[in-house]
């Protein structure tokens, strides 16, 4: 009998589709209501009302804060020199800043957390989490400035997360409501399911391997264009169309050309992506033309696509949205995409200790349908 001879094995749905293949308290989608939530709460209503530290605090330490301190995410932002040197090294090197980003949580892995998480004890775990996510955006902050010659800019812990890596990537303090709706974009990010990258990063940690080795993993699931996704794609999208009365020409040449329309459709929702309604909504707190014209554009590319599929509600997902946000906070738009990890890694970091808990590895079947093997004939 071979490894993969199980009698009752179940044939997966393709890409798993539909299947639970865990449990986890961190939160969960509905999509056919339009509903996501971290733990108990309405995640939604979290990202309009409490602070990234304090959803941290949730995901981590079950409860929200005052019930339980909360996470200081600035006590850790900080790199040691050599790590700081080895990231400034790479960033010379290589355009891509999830590149450094792997590089950068793997050296600070191997300078602080040595090990397996099984030679490590939960309060060693925990703190591995909350120091590799904490520099998520001080290593991104870095790769850009390195990138356009400038010096990094050391984080400040006396500032939230947001508004620090605005600061850190743009070298000048954020307008405190475009600090906040970036909060608002990073609170609604922070989990969403078991996609890819989250999957990803519990099938590394169910291993025994090191905190580290599991969030780059899951930051290695994120590069790729059907998980991560591309805001700045948008917002070129946004660019190109320029104004609403031209988006429903546009958008009937891409759909005729065979070509996809960024920001619009969701593998989950069927509903309205409460994501983007909440980024929406932080967007037309900042105002201006951008949000005028965006607002126009969306509305016509819905009416477009509601004829091009009656049958099937298209709805705009979180790209969209953010996309807006993103440039209103002057983030460049290379930084677009890698901003998504900034709150992410918290998710990943969380289910990364959960799995570790279960103790025991994720090791499915495949079902061989390749040629009949040749079966050896003793002689």
């Amino acid at each position: 009998m071979t490894d993969n001879d199980t009698p009752d094995a179940l044939i997966a749905p393709p890409g798993l589709k539909g299947l639970a293949v865990a449990d986890t308290v961190l939160g969960d989608v509905r999509g056919q209501e339009g509903f996501f939530h971290y733990r108990h709460y309405d995640a939604a209503e979290l990202a309009r009302t409490h602070t990234l530290e304090d959803v941290w605090t949730l995901q981590l330490r079950g409860e929200l804060p005052p019930t339980v301190d909360a996470i200081d995410g600035g006590r850790y932002r900080g790199l040691p020199v050599s790590v700081a040197e080895l990231v400034d090294e790479t960033a010379a090197r290589v355009a891509d800043p999830m590149v450094t980003l792997r590089v950068g949580l793997l050296a600070l892995g191997d300078h602080e957390a040595r090990g397996s998480m099984l030679d490590r004890t939960d309060e060693q775990i925990d703190d591995d989490a909350l120091r590799l996510a904490a520099v998520v955006p001080t290593i991104l902050a870095r790769h850009h400035r390195v990138r356009l010659g400038e010096q990094p800019v050391a984080p400040d812990p006396e500032l939230g997360h947001a508004a620090d890596y605005l600061r850190m990537a743009t070298d000048s303090m954020p307008d405190p409501a475009a600090a906040r709706a970036v909060e608002q974009y990073l609170v609604a990010t922070v989990d969403h399911g078991f996609n890819a990258s989250t999957f990803t990063g519990r099938v590394v940690a169910s291993t025994g391997a090191d905190m580290a080795g599991s969030l780059v993993a899951a930051v290695g699931a994120l590069t790729g264009p059907l998980h991560g996704g591309a805001p700045s794609r948008c917002i070129a999208m946004i660019d190109e169309i320029e104004t609403p009365d031209r988006a429903a020409d546009w958008v009937r040449h891409q759909l005729d050309t065979g070509e996809k329309i960024m920001g619009f459709g969701h593998a989950v929702y069927r509903a309205e992506d409460p994501r983007g309604v909440v980024l929406r909504e932080a967007a037309e707190r900042l105002g201006g033309d951008l949000v005028e014209r965006a607002a126009g554009i969306e509305r016509e590319i819905l009416a477009v696509l509601a004829e091009w599929k009656p049958g099937q509600r298209i709805v705009t997902n979180v790209e969209f949205w953010a996309a807006v946000v993103l440039e209103l906070a002057g983030l460049p738009r290379a930084m677009f995409t890698p901003t998504f990890s900034v709150s992410r890694s918290i998710g990943w970091s969380a289910h990364v200790i959960e799995q570790h808990g279960v103790g025991k590895i994720v090791r499915p079947s495949a079902r061989y349908i390749g040629p009949d093997p040749q079966v050896a004939v003793a002689g």
